[in-house]
């Protein structure tokens, strides 16, 4: 009887419950792309606002420097949080990409013709590498310069450049301009490097 079971095909309540979970997977990984769109549009808001209030501030005399101490770090630990959280989204919905890629995986087993229409989004053999060919990337050490998360790593590496510049140039070197540019530059520097490899063990531990 099992036998001819498997012959005659998955179970109804089977199919039903795989493509219900195929359903639940799209919107999870819907909302994490919503959750990064939000969240980036916050970081960004949050930093334009506070450079047009600082392009203010600067007409008074005395003000510039203590508005943009206050402000500045602000949005720099906010961009942190930022980032982190959107590593944390990108990652989440390349595990659900993969899911999906598992399930249409059985899809191609259902029947001869079933590979025509359910074909593989990656060039690789793995569901990672499906899940990411579905969003046109490559698996491999380049995987993570293009996400969200890098753009907002990018911005936030200059305002911590910019942050640090400023209080070299105003209060450690007085009004050194090459010494706060070298430490603009280390700063911005010194931050990606540790954004990237910090967003580059997290998804080197989905591509494994």
């Amino acid at each position: 009887m099992e036998a001819e079971s498997r012959e005659a095909g998955p179970s109804a309540a089977l199919m039903s419950a795989i493509v219900t979970e195929h359903f639940v997977l799209q919107s999870a990984a819907g909302t994490t792309v919503s959750e990064a769109l939000g969240r980036s549009s916050l970081y960004l808001s949050a930093l334009s606002s506070s450079l047009i209030a600082l392009g203010f501030a600067s007409q008074t005399p005395g003000l510039l420097l203590p508005f943009a101490a206050a402000a500045l770090p602000t949005v720099f630990v906010l961009g942190v949080f930022t980032m982190v959280r959107l590593v944390g989204t990108g990652v989440q919905n390349v595990l659900y990409l993969s899911s999906i890629s598992r399930i249409r995986g059985y899809y191609r087993t259902l029947d001869p013709e079933a590979a025509r229409y359910f074909a593989r989004w990656g060039a690789g053999e793995g569901e990672t590498d499906d899940a990411l060919g579905s969003l046109a990337v490559q698996g491999g050490p380049m995987a993570g310069l293009f996400t969200a998360a890098s753009m907002i790593a990018i911005i936030n590496g200059v305002l911590a450049g910019v942050c640090l510049a400023l209080l070299t140039y105003y209060v450690v070197t007085d009004h050194h301009l090459p010494a706060a540019l070298a430490v603009g530059l280390f700063a911005a520097a010194t931050s990606l490097t540790v954004f990237f490899r910090y967003q580059h063990r997290r998804y080197l531990k989905v591509q494994q």
